[in-house]
């Protein structure tokens, strides 16, 4: 996401004052960016164009409330993030996270090999269709708080400590979750992954 310029420091403080044409301006910045976040946050493109027009109007309301001490991404990522975690909400997914809950915990040969191959393996060259469309299904089983974490780290490459400022989580936490949604998906992938 772009980081912020002399130019959208002036924007922001123009939207503060009242200015409607500075915000329209800002949208045109980042409205690619918030869109692509929320859809792979959603993984819908119904919830993810609520999202996006959810996260402009949080920014507009709440413009006032950026206070220029973190990146303006940070504060936009947040509010992209908790706005697809309302969307999800409804759903029942506490089983689901009671399993992740009880996957190995990493030490152990076999999960490290599966996590070793999982770097190793560019999702780029993964990408077909039918393992694009078995990737999508296992990312929405994944419970909103451990989705955000790997859409954050592994989709849209933000550091530890960017995603633990988005998620207000610890960076040990982020850790934690980003490890055991990568078992999952491993698992859920994993006569794609194997060769």
């Amino acid at each position: 996401m772009k980081e912020l310029s002399d130019i959208d420091h002036q924007l922001i403080a123009k939207i503060k004052a009242g200015d409607e044409r500075a915000f329209s301006t800002l949208v045109q910045h980042y409205e690619q960016t918030v869109w692509g976040f929320a859809f792979k946050l959603c993984r819908d493109k119904e919830k993810a164009e609520e999202s996006y027009q959810d996260t402009f109007i949080n920014v507009y309301r709440k413009i006032d409330q950026f206070d220029g001490r973190s990146k303006f991404s940070t504060w936009l990522y947040s509010i992209v993030a908790h706005n697809c975690m309302m969307k999800h909400r409804k759903r029942k997914l506490d089983s689901l996270l009671e399993s992740l809950d009880d996957a190995p915990d990493g030490d152990d040969p076999q999960t490290q090999k599966q996590l070793a191959s999982w770097n190793d393996t560019p999702i780029e060259k993964l990408m077909n269709g039918e393992l694009k469309e078995q990737l999508n299904h296992a990312i929405q089983q994944l419970p909103d708080d451990y989705k955000m974490v790997f859409v954050l780290r592994d989709l849209e490459g933000r550091t530890a400590e960017e995603t633990a400022k988005i998620t207000k989580l610890s960076v040990s936490a982020v850790k934690s979750r980003l490890r055991r949604s990568r078992i999952f998906l491993r698992q859920q992938l994993h006569e794609f992954m194997t060769p």
